[in-house]
């Protein structure tokens, strides 16, 4: 519904008679301010609210938000679609029909969320102070509260639960199933209070047991223990026994006898005493020589288990899949990746006791170290049975949990913590030294390399820094002075970006922000999947850009600029059929004041038309100066026939030369001068516009609303001025806007191309682009010590020395602020004797081979959101391939695990002696 034309707003709107209680700026400022309130004042329990996003977006357009903190949300296929003037419309009442289960037809007095529904795509979330307010407002619903949470052991984040814990009861009497659904901060004897107010039972008569994939595994003793801890999954199955009915039957239908289960006593604990089978202990236990050792915790371990004592791999070894708890593919696909490393196995099927490093501030008290340990040492004893990592996942999440809940999440990062959290933990390093580093200056890089790496050994010493970790040479040179700085780094993996060969063409038009010339479109080739620094560059090239001139990129929709285009946004959100324009500005621009100019045509109900304009401003005092700065970058446009020149007065006015103009208009400079003179205090539809300068307009961001303009009128010093400029029929004939509309778009689609072929290139391909030498960002910049100022230096990597296991990241998803996507390259990598002697700079040749084995892939299949990880890993004992697809695991032909899907890959380093005799050649 389009408001009208009412400054007091006191109309009523047809759904259910509701008053509008303010104006769409006032809404806003409103909503900014309370959430500013609620976000300054964060407390666990606090409310929030689920909003459709569909919802949302239109309530922004409606009071002018878009633009500013969400400029990509109007992007979205569905706005897009949308003419500009519903900025002007009123959202009706809030409507979450679209994001709940059954929609429209849902009449459920508690609704649930849809599953795997994004933050920002899908819903957004809203402080309860401001959904009173736009509940107030609008009316509406259905309503969806949620809970403000807090989680991490060492880092206490606050965090919405969206999708509280949905548990599904087992009555053990008739075997009936409820659906109960609690947050996972809730206690068990909330749980116990919950199921006894479902079931009218009494607490002293009923237990409850951990009842995951249909087994009875531990009884939940009734405490403040929280169900998130009790290590219970999204969806799983609890168990209600109840006294006094001591018989039911099996599925077969033989009665069986509900007996107490006594809880199993192991022989062995990691402690080394004896513990239950249920997993709680004491925490802490003594052994004769008076140490203290870690206890077990994890309900989902074998009973006799030890985690700590030497194990032996069983038949079938190491081909056990992981259960999926729900998203967590991409957990999944690391921990086979890990559990597989050679090394790795070696290490935790052995004693590791001594290794963990319970009093590491920077570690998770050796936590996370014996829950992965107990988890290898079950994926390689259990003959093939597929693990639930509920314990390993509950440890992840109070560790990180930004990993926690049921997301999506991805696996590299996941496998960056593992391997940094398990360094921590087993750093046999107690007190780390303070070590002060020293400049290089100029020594040979041998001696400063050792150095460096004997200070990071001093601090750092773990079986992951033994086999994980390497090191690089990074060279910083200053641009001023030529000063330089060498270092050498530690690395745990390299993340190699993916430079495309696949090009595309795009057509820009360059725009003169001072006025000196016509708008000129230019085509340019650029990397399909690169990004707009390399469209600045090829603009740059093509249109002579000079010097003392940039670039201001800028997409224009609808006759209004949507945004600008930062060099970090991604070519891939840029579509064919999408207006793309570029002002040329002095590179003083930065310092000055930006004017974007943007039009409308007064005859045809002041809509906007044509392509918006962009200059700068040095010093704007007042309307007159922004008048002159429109008569100047509209220069090029006027019309021969109404050429005239234009100097400035001496108070900064314009006075046009009347000679050119006489003949052709009915007007004389005096007329013009008494125009200026008495425009103060006049309606804008009364003020007569002046020959060659139009009727100007401050507008807001969004363009809803305009103030005029008037000579004398002050102006804010703003980084960005927006105005508008009426157009009439008249001005039409003294200006050629046929250069400001129609403009050409990206790519205009011609003769259809015959398919091409999957762009490949291979991983040494990679490493060149990771290593090659290129300035610093401007968001990066460099301190010389030399020039005391922050420098864009250029900076150059080198491999100095590799670990045993390489692991390599490929950067197949890019990530801008408001998009995110993902390359399908595909990436010809070896699978044996991949040589990096080339790239190795150091001469020292107790370093060791540099030749190795591919082991193991993370591999992502699908976009992002939606996609799915697996893992492919070889049997170093078997010298077979295998396919661990969660909780399936199936052999694979060596050929066939090379694919565009892969992620990371894990190299083992050869041994010299075994070079030759075993490795196969590398394919470049």
């Amino acid at each position: 519904m389009t408001i009208p034309d009412s400054s007091g707003y006191d109309f009523l709107m047809e759904n259910g008679s509701i008053q509008l209680p303010c104006k769409p700026e006032e809404e806003r400022r409103v909503v900014k301010e309370l959430t500013a309130k609620a976000e300054a004042n964060l407390r666990e329990g606090d409310s929030y609210y689920v909003i459709s996003s569909r919802w949302f977006r239109a309530w922004k357009r409606y009071t002018g938000e878009t633009g500013s903190d969400y400029p990509f949300d109007v992007c979205s296929s569905e706005s897009k679609d949308q003419p500009v003037s519903c900025i002007e419309d009123r959202p009706g009442p809030i409507d979450n029909s679209n994001i709940v289960v059954n929609g429209d037809d849902s009449s459920e007095d508690n609704p649930q969320l849809l599953r795997n529904l994004e933050e920002m795509r899908d819903y957004e979330l809203v402080p309860q102070e401001v959904w009173e307010k736009l509940l107030e407002w609008y009316k509406g619903g259905p309503v969806l509260r949620r809970n403000l949470i807090s989680g991490g052991d060492q880092h206490k984040n606050f965090f919405v639960e969206v999708y509280p814990l949905c548990l599904r009861l087992i009555d053990s009497r008739d075997q009936t199933g409820t659906v109960i659904r609690l947050s996972k901060k809730s206690s068990v004897e909330e749980l116990y209070s919950k199921v006894c107010q479902l079931k009218g039972l009494e607490r002293e008569k009923i237990s409850i047991w951990d009842y995951f994939g249909q087994k009875k595994h531990t009884e939940l003793v009734s405490s403040s223990q929280t169900l998130e801890e009790s290590n219970l999954q999204m969806d799983q199955d609890i168990l209600l026994d109840v006294s006094g009915h001591g018989f039911r039957k099996d599925s077969t239908g033989n009665s069986l006898a509900m007996v107490p289960v006594d809880p199993v006593r192991s022989d062995f604990s990691i402690a080394g005493g004896a513990t239950m089978s249920n997993g709680y202990s004491t925490g802490y236990s003594s052994n004769i020589s008076g140490k203290k050792k870690l206890s077990s915790s994890h309900g989902d371990m074998k009973d006799g288990f030890d985690g700590l004592r030497p194990s032996t791999r069983v038949e079938s070894r190491g081909l056990a899949g992981l259960q999926n708890l729900g998203n967590t593919c991409f957990m999944n696909s690391a921990l086979q990746c890990l559990v597989h490393t050679p090394h790795l196995v070696d290490f935790f099927l052995q004693d590791y006791c001594d290794e963990i490093n319970t009093q590491n501030p920077l570690g998770m008290h050796g936590e996370l170290a014996l829950a992965f340990g107990e988890l290898l040492r079950k994926l390689w004893s259990s003959g093939g049975t597929p693990v639930a990592p509920r314990a390993f996942k509950g440890k992840l999440a109070r560790f990180a949990p930004q990993f926690s809940g049921y997301n999506q999440h991805d696996s590299q990062e996941l496998l960056a913590f593992l391997l940094d959290g398990l360094h921590e933990d087993l750093n046999r390093v107690k007190r780390k030294p303070y070590i002060e580093t020293k400049d290089f200056d100029g020594r040979p890089d041998e001696e400063v390399a050792n150095e460096f790496w004997s200070y990071h050994k001093a601090r750092n010493d773990s079986i992951i820094v033994d086999i994980c970790q390497g090191q690089y040479k990074s060279t910083l040179v200053c641009p001023t002075c030529n000063k330089i700085s060498i270092t050498f780094d530690p690395f745990m993996y390299l993340s190699l970006p993916l430079p495309s060969t696949a090009t595309r063409s795009m057509t820009v038009t360059v725009f003169y922000g001072d006025g000196s010339s016509l708008p000129m479109p230019f085509t340019v080739t650029v990397p399909k999947h690169g990004c707009c620094k390399d469209l600045n560059h090829a603009l740059r090239e093509a249109c002579c850009l000079r010097s003392e001139e940039y670039l201001l990129l800028a997409e224009v929709y609808e006759y209004k600029i949507y945004r600008y285009l930062e060099n970090s946004d991604s070519l891939a959100t840029i579509k064919d059929d999408e207006l793309i324009v570029a002002y040329r500005l002095p590179n003083k621009a930065e310092d000055c004041v930006k004017l974007e100019i943007s039009h409308r045509y007064k005859e045809d109900e002041r809509k906007r038309f044509l392509t918006p304009l962009v200059t700068v401003l040095e010093d704007p005092q007042s309307g007159v100066d922004i008048d002159v700065a429109v008569d100047r970058v509209l220069s090029p446009l006027k019309r021969k026939s109404f050429t005239s020149s234009v100097t400035i007065d001496d108070n900064g006015g314009s006075a046009l030369d009347s000679t050119a103009m006489e003949d052709e208009m009915d007007i004389s400079p005096s007329d013009l001068g008494s125009t200026i003179q008495s425009i103060d205090g006049r309606e804008p539809e009364e003020i007569p516009c002046r020959e060659l300068t139009f009727q100007l307009f401050i507008t807001d961001d969004s363009g809803s609303g305009c103030r005029p303009l008037m000579s004398n009128s002050p102006i804010r010093r703003l980084r960005m001025i927006k105005v508008m400029v009426d157009w009439t029929d008249k001005e039409h004939g003294l200006y050629d806007a046929s250069y400001l509309k129609d403009l050409p778009v990206v790519h205009k689609p011609g003769v259809i191309m015959k398919k091409t072929k999957q762009e490949a290139i291979s991983l040494f391909f990679c490493l060149d682009a990771f290593l090659k030498e290129e300035p610093l960002g401007p968001d990066d910049m460099w301190y010389c010590p030399q020039c005391k100022e922050h420098r864009q230096a250029s900076k150059k990597l080198d491999l100095w020395r590799l670990p045993d296991v390489l692991v390599f990241h490929l950067k197949r998803f890019s990530y801008s602020r408001w998009l995110k996507n993902k390359l399908d390259t595909y990436v010809n990598f070896p699978i044996h004797g991949l040589d990096l002697s080339k790239y190795v700079k150091s001469n020292d040749a107790s370093e060791g081979s540099h030749v190795y084995e591919l082991f193991a892939i993370s591999n992502h299949y699908g976009g992002l959101g939606g996609g799915h990880y697996s893992a492919y890993c070889k049997l170093i004992d078997e010298n077979r391939w295998y396919h661990f697809d969660d909780s399936h695991v199936s052999p694979v032909s060596e050929s066939d695990i090379k694919t565009s899907a892969a992620y990371v890959l894990f190299y083992q380093q050869v041994k010299q002696e075994s070079i030759g005799r075993n490795s196969q050649p590398s394919d470049r």
